[in-house]
């Protein structure tokens, strides 16, 4: 299975298959949702496991396809030198709803420590950006993850 997500995340113009892309454009999506938590470089107890249900509830991933992702996401996370090859199949593949859920479920992480670090609000912010999400539905997104975290 690691492999198999290595494969998908070399972005190989052979795996251009509706279900293929489908599947890179979902992986692309928990990347960045790994780079949320280990943005600010202190991964928490809480912050991984609210990582991993948001895996396995909003991309239909088994326990073992997010643990092999979170580490493929780390390997990635040290050599990417931009956001793009992410943000690039989100843009492609989410419509802006599935978007505007992206940005909640990254906000979710940040918000499960019980406080926010400036470098994740700035890696949200930044994706918000790439993802073409207008700046209202940002501040929205943020306000829905923090009532759900604090209600």
């Amino acid at each position: 299975m690691f492999d198999l997500l290595k494969n998908i995340f070399a972005f190989e113009p052979e795996t251009n298959s509706e279900s293929t892309r489908e599947h890179q454009s979902r992986l692309a999506a928990a990347a960045l949702l790994v780079e949320v938590a280990n943005i600010d470089s202190n991964f928490s107890d809480v912050e991984h496991q609210t990582m991993l249900n948001i895996l396995e509830r909003q991309f239909d991933l088994s326990s073992t396809e997010v643990e092999e992702l979170q580490q493929l996401a780390r390997q990635e996370q040290a050599s990417a030198s931009s956001l793009y090859e992410f943000t690039s199949l989100v843009n492609e593949n989410f419509s802006n709803d599935q978007k505007f859920e992206l940005i909640i479920n990254m906000w979710e992480i940040a918000f499960a420590d019980g406080e926010i670090d400036k470098y994740e609000e700035y890696i949200i912010r930044r994706v918000a950006e790439l993802i073409y999400l207008a700046h209202n539905d940002f501040i929205r997104a943020k306000q829905i993850a923090r009532e759900k975290r604090f209600n």
